[in-house]
C-alpha cells in the first residue's frame, strides 16, 4: 500500500487541526509497519513553539494508536521554508508531504506561500495527500 514517497517523509505541522488532518490523510495511503514519518514544527516565538509542540504530540498520539513509529522535531526558525529544506537536506525523508487545507486543491497549491516555495526549491519530491 505505501509507495516509495511515503516510507520516510517530512510531515511539517502548524497546529492540532493540522496534524489531525495530516494524520487521517496519511494512514489512509500508508501501512504503519511500511512507514517512519518524521513530523515537524517550525516556530518563531514561544507561543507558536507551544503550538506546534501541542500538534506533534497530538500527531504522535494518533500513530501510536496505529502502532506507527514517528520522529519528531521542533525546529526554530524565522524563514518556514528554509528551515524545512536545511531539515529535508539533513534527515534526508523519501518526500516533504502535506495535506490541503481547504478549498480547491489548486487554489490551495497556489495561494500556500510556503507550499509554493517548497514545490520550486525543494531536491525532495513534495507530496500533497488529499483530506477527503
Amino acid at each position: 500500500m505505501c509507495d516509495g514517497l511515503l516510507t520516510r517523509p517530512l510531515l511539517p505541522v502548524a497546529d492540532i487541526a493540522d496534524a489531525e488532518a495530516t494524520f487521517d490523510a496519511l494512514v489512509s495511503h500508508v501501512e504503519p509497519a511500511e512507514t517512519q514519518p518524521v513530523v515537524i514544527h517550525v516556530f518563531c516565538d514561544e507561543m507558536d513553539r507551544q503550538r506546534g509542540a501541542d500538534a506533534i504530540e497530538r500527531f504522535d498520539s494518533l500513530a501510536t494508536t496505529q502502532g506507527l513509529r514517528v520522529e519528531t522535531q521542533l525546529r526554530d526558525g524565522e524563514k518556514i521554508t528554509e528551515t524545512l529544506l536545511d531539515a529535508a537536506a539533513e534527515i534526508e525523508p523519501s518526500a516533504i508531504v502535506f495535506c490541503s487545507r481547504g478549498g480547491s486543491a489548486w487554489f490551495d497549491l497556489l495561494a500556500g506561500g510556503v507550499r509554493t516555495s517548497l514545490l520550486a526549491k525543494s531536491e525532495a519530491p513534495v507530496v500533497m495527500l488529499p483530506t477527503d
